[in-house]
């Protein structure tokens, strides 16, 4: 027992133990704690620390204690504890190069550990790097946020469901917003905290089953610390996931790194994770007042669409649209509204079924909230007008022409109808939507016309023709103009010109659908813009936008079969112009270049030689005499009453010279006497006659309103000779409109007529009420005509198909209403 002594005494036997006895490290230590007795696992780890920090790690003993560990995985928690123990104390004595020493020695073991045992050593060694980090050294931090980035990259068999990283997030995202006085450290502790946010991510994400990352608790500190780092760069580049990789001094720059976390965490989110990302982006900028300007705001945005599932995508969209007017002002809702017409596009490739209607409902929704509201800053209301009709442009561009035409189509039906007087908003939110409707229209590109206007959506689009706000009605014709322009010919016919050479358009046959199309629609479109044509509150700009519409159509649908359409449409635009009292001098001029200008087109798109050198002479004519007859259009005229229109009958298309000019080409001329579009606009006089005849809806006065379509009376009428075929019938469509009770628009354009009647009879002067009721030729010439048309056809008898006796029959001669006067 004389040997049993204290490690601490100095004996006579102390150079013999001292061979194999070292004295116990602890100071506490007292008989019997010689490292002798000590554990095996506490002398290698005793044995791996020099006796200078300076000399760093002993590798040979470090060897033996990772063999040891290797062959004894059930120590591994001991080791790692007495690891912390020796650690903790270092760091409360300050002694941080066996700290460094302490934890390079852990990094090693965990490295080493195989994965079915990795759970004994962890919770160990997550202590020691949590003691690392709540130091106050820098270099530590550092060091602890490596250790862990290091065991982040390890992949583990089996997870832990009790280990838990708050504290981690929370120390990381505080290193993400290091305001240390020296830059270099500053930008060091940064990179490290947002290198530790990362290997938590990593960490996390891949396994539902351990501690949920995606909770608000932890996102609302590490994306907002992400975001953070980012807005400190220079200059904001944008660039797809796939680009990122590739870039070099990602680890020296904390923007750059943090952006590549973010696209990570992105990436990794799925769709029940995607929205607890993208709220605190939100309230980030809204906190710090980033939308405006949105630079920064459209860069990180665009980070997340690129780094997103393709799939879910449009979930941004949608949370940024639901963000719009998030109590904010009109300039930030522009702001957030220029930020969503930058990423809209991205989502339009992947958006399927009602998320695509969806996004448009939302996005026609804040217009109207907008237009709802009354806001004192005008411009800025425009300006996120204007943005929100740019995010539905740039998203309908990138959906397929189907969806394209659907999207158009619910545009259209959200249309306010403008029944009577509308509101000053009404007339602002259709304008607003027509407008987008046009920014759609311009990224739809038309094949067959049919496609491009169902019967529904043709039916709304000529029912807004006759709207009553100028502009409006200007938006609907270049929406029509976007449509029917297939071969870019629409900028060429902007204004009205006789002088189509020089414009160098693209004329192609048409095709047979085509055809189909304008034989069942041709009427109704014809009669819409003869209609918008009569118009007293038109502009020489609503003008101009019927002609291009005209003009388009006769490029497009250049053929035999439309020519005759369109040459009774000019004379019917004429005869409006010569007979519409409401028509201010300007107007009618507008209309006869108009007509004349169609009339020079025909030519042009078809072989007609004979009707192109016809209209040369009236052209010849009309600059001779009366330039003001002819193109550019002006809003004012200052002309003799010698140079009025209906004084230069000679002047005029005559319609006999033109069905002449069609039939020396090889064309049937199937021109009526009648306009067949009057009925449809205003009549040039309110006559006893077509108020009989229009009063009673029962009537088939209206069946011969159809521009094929003619009353079978030829047994009747002197010098008409019967067609055969399809001609004799009555189209279905007629004898619905006979059939049918007046609509609104008819009962509001007769009450718009006889006003109009009214105040005319009652204020126009004398001489003005004979020049609008003088019949439009010479009475003399047209009995020698009818005269004529007898002697070389005899006149059928009335037991032949005759009319009955007492009956008027179809050549029924109404002269002029004397008592007019």
């Amino acid at each position: 027992m004389s040997f049993v002594k204290c490690c601490f005494e100095s004996t006579e036997g102390h150079d013999f133990l001292d061979s194999f006895v070292q004295k116990c490290t602890d100071p506490g230590c007292c008989c019997g704690c010689c490292s002798a007795l000590r554990p095996r696992y506490k002398r290698l780890v005793d044995n791996i620390f020099p006796a200078s920090p300076q000399d760093g790690l002993v590798k040979s003993n470090m060897e033996k204690l990772t063999f040891y560990s290797l062959s004894s995985p059930e120590k591994l928690d001991r080791i790692g504890e007495y690891l912390f123990q020796k650690a903790s104390r270092d760091i409360y004595r300050r002694r941080h190069g066996f700290v460094i020493i302490a934890m390079e020695a852990m990094d090693q073991l965990l490295v080493a550990c195989h994965s079915q045992t990795l759970n004994l050593f962890v919770e160990s060694f997550l202590k020691m790097v949590q003691k690392l980090l709540e130091s106050t050294d820098p270099q530590l931090q550092i060091l602890a946020t490596q250790s862990f980035v290091r065991f982040a990259n390890i992949e583990e068999d089996t997870p832990s469901y009790h280990r838990r990283y708050d504290f981690f997030v929370s120390k990381f995202s505080a290193m993400c917003h290091s305001n240390h006085s020296d830059k270099d450290t500053r930008e060091k502790i940064r990179l490290a905290g947002i290198q530790g946010l990362q290997g938590v991510i990593r960490k996390t994400v891949s396994d539902d089953l351990v501690e949920n990352i995606w909770e608000a608790q932890h996102m609302d500190k590490i994306v907002p610390s992400l975001l953070y780092n980012m807005q400190s760069a220079e200059k904001y580049e944008t660039v797809s996931c796939m680009e990122t990789d590739t870039r070099d001094g990602l680890e020296e720059d904390p923007p750059r790194l943090a952006e590549a976390c973010l696209r990570e965490l992105v990436g990794r989110a799925s769709f029940g994770h995607i929205r607890s990302v993208l709220r605190p982006v939100l309230t980030h900028f809204d906190r710090h007042e980033l939308w405006v300007p949105n630079d920064f705001a459209v860069h990180t945005f665009k980070i997340i669409m690129f780094s997103i599932q393709a799939q879910y995508s449009y979930s941004v969209v949608e949370a940024l649209l639901h963000h719009l007017d998030a109590g904010a002002g009109t300039r930030v809702r522009a702001a957030r509204a220029a930020v969503l017409s930058s990423i809209v596009a991205f989502a339009a490739g992947d958006s399927v079924g009602p998320s695509v209607l969806e996004i448009i409902n939302n996005l026609l929704t804040n217009l109207r909230a907008s237009v709802a509201r009354d806001s004192e800053k005008e411009s800025d209301e425009k300006l996120y007008q204007d943005a929100l009709i740019n995010a539905l442009g740039e998203f309908a561009d990138h959906l397929p022409d189907f969806q394209k035409i659907d999207i158009m189509m619910f545009i259209v039906k959200k249309i306010p109808n403008q029944r009577g007087k509308a509101t000053k908003a009404d007339c602002r939110l259709q304008s607003i939507l027509l407008k987008s409707l046009l920014k759609v229209g311009t990224t739809y590109k038309t094949t067959e016309l049919s496609k491009a206007f169902p019967a529904a959506f043709l039916d709304a689009l000529l029912h807004l023709s006759g709207a009553g706000e100028v502009g409006t009605r200007a938006l609907l014709q270049r929406i029509l103009h976007t449509l029917l322009d297939r071969r870019g010919n629409a900028p060429a016919l902007t204004v009205p010109t006789v002088e189509y050479a020089e414009l160098g358009l693209i004329v192609e046959k048409c095709s047979r659908p085509d055809l189909i199309f304008i034989s069942k629609h041709g009427y109704a479109i014809f009669s819409s813009l003869y209609d918008g044509l009569q118009l007293e509150s038109n502009t020489a700009e609503n003008i101009s936008a019927i002609y291009t519409t005209l003009a388009l159509l006769c490029v497009e649908l250049a053929s035999e079969e439309t020519v005759c359409d369109m040459l009774q449409l000019i004379l019917s635009i004429q005869q409006s112009a010569l007979s519409n009292p409401v028509l201010s001098l300007w107007q009618q001029c507008a209309l006869h270049a108009v007509a004349l200008a169609l009339a020079a087109l025909l030519p042009h798109v078809l072989l007609l030689p004979r009707l192109a050198d016809y209209v040369a002479q009236i052209i010849e004519a009309r600059r001779e005499e009366a330039p003001h007859l002819l193109p550019p259009l002006l809003e004012d005229y200052d002309l003799s009453p010698s140079k009025m229109p209906n004084k230069l009958p000679y002047l005029m298309i005559d319609q006999m010279a033109i069905g002449e000019c069609l039939k020396a080409s090889g064309v049937e001329a199937r021109l009526q006497p009648a306009a067949p579009y009057a009925g449809a606009g205003l009549a040039h006089r309110h006559s006893w006659v077509e108020a009989g005849a229009t009063q009673g809806r029962d009537s088939l006065a209206d069946i011969s309103a159809g521009p094929n379509t003619e009353l079978d009376s030829a047994n009747s009428s002197p010098g008409v000779q019967r067609h055969s075929g399809a001609s004799e019938g009555v189209s279905l469509e007629a004898l619905r409109r006979a059939a049918g009770p007046p609509g609104d628009a008819e009962r509001r354009e007769a009450e718009r007529r006889r006003a109009a009647l009214n105040d005319a009879f009652r204020t126009a002067p004398f001489g003005q009420l004979l020049a609008i009721t003088q019949p439009k030729y010479e009475i003399k010439e047209k009995l020698e005509e009818i005269f004529n048309s007898l002697s070389e056809e005899p006149l059928l008898g009335a037991g032949v198909g005759g009319s009955p006796p007492g009956k008027p029959t179809a050549c029924t001669k109404y002269f002029p209403e004397l008592f007019l006067y």
